[in-house]
């Protein structure tokens, strides 16, 4: 799990979006951020959790906040993502696991009862001074949006 806290500097990321295109994180300078890892792109929580921020995409904007997600899938996987449920938001490949090593969202974790190493969902919540306002690691797929305005 993360080491990182409330109230750190967030670590500078740059990683290559669903259009090929690069985005980092001074991209967001000012700019408040949802930043969210997730396991794996068209199964069946990680789309009920990115649907669910789709949903409430408009109230994130309306508090002033981007939206980006993390997760190991390709380039093409997350534009495949995308396009299939009408997501509004970026998402970030991250195949070489640098920004999750830098954020500390991969570990061992139980899946069907086996130890597996693998990516902890997470949801880091940014300011717009670039300190972690939030750490959300038990996510509530369906909810997601509820636990981030809280």
């Amino acid at each position: 799990m993360t080491k990182l806290q409330i109230g750190d500097k967030a670590p500078d990321f740059k990683g290559i979006d669903q259009n090929g295109s690069v985005l980092s994180f001074s991209d967001f300078k000012g700019k408040k951020l949802v930043l969210f890892f997730y396991p794996k792109d068209n199964t069946p929580g990680c789309t009920e959790e990115a649907c669910n921020l789709r949903d409430n995409y408009s109230g994130f904007q309306q508090k002033g906040y981007e939206v980006v997600g993390i997760s190991k899938d390709s380039d093409k996987s997350h534009m495949n993502f995308i396009s299939k449920y009408n997501l509004p938001f970026n998402l970030i490949s991250d195949t070489e696991k640098k920004i999750i090593n830098d954020y500390g969202v991969w570990g061992e974790k139980i899946m069907y009862g086996k130890k597996i190493e693998g990516l902890h969902r997470t949801t880091f919540i940014i300011s717009e001074k670039g300190i972690i306002e939030n750490i959300i690691t038990k996510v509530d797929t369906k909810n997601h949006a509820v636990q981030i305005f809280k």
